[in-house]
């Protein structure tokens, strides 16, 4: 690369103003046209359409929060242990040798796979995952889904 020893910078050396003059020219941020965000759809525009050409304009969206449905999800294992639990309580009987669980009275609207269960339980959730339904049909159980979504209406029999 070039060396280039003839900048009018390396002339100035030892002099305070660089040739700007006494009163604080170069000095303060008006030099840089402003701090901050300062002039971007003014003389900074051709700056901000090279590198945020993104930063004006609306962006997707923020669901409300009445609309959004909060997950809050069981694992098979965690179920044969709260089958359990609320059996010792007394708060859960057998009815012909099955238990029934309602999840959705615990606040919990979804079944996964996870875990292992040998208890038959009767199950109803909104939704579950086919490895869940699976494992509880195995153990004598059965899911039932109380939540309408496409692909499974199978599962509910």
């Amino acid at each position: 690369m070039v060396v280039r020893r003839k900048k009018k910078t390396r002339k100035l050396r030892g002099s305070r103003t660089h040739s700007w003059g006494q009163i604080g020219q170069h000095r303060k941020s008006g030099s840089k046209g402003g701090v901050g965000a300062v002039g971007f759809q003014k003389h900074k525009w051709t700056w901000t359409v090279k590198y945020f050409p993104d930063w004006y304009g609306k962006h997707g969206f923020t669901r409300a929060p009445t609309i959004q449905v909060v997950r809050r999800e069981i694992n098979v294992g965690r179920l044969e242990e709260l089958v359990k639990e609320l059996s010792a309580r007394g708060s859960l009987e057998p009815v012909e040798g099955v238990y029934e669980v309602d999840l959705s009275s615990l606040g919990i609207n979804k079944l996964l796979g996870s875990g292992r269960i040998s208890i038959p339980v009767r199950v109803k959730v909104a939704y579950a995952t086919q490895a869940a339904i699976q494992k509880v049909k195995e153990a004598g159980g059965k899911v039932i889904l109380t939540a309408h979504k496409p692909g499974y209406e199978e599962f509910n029999t």
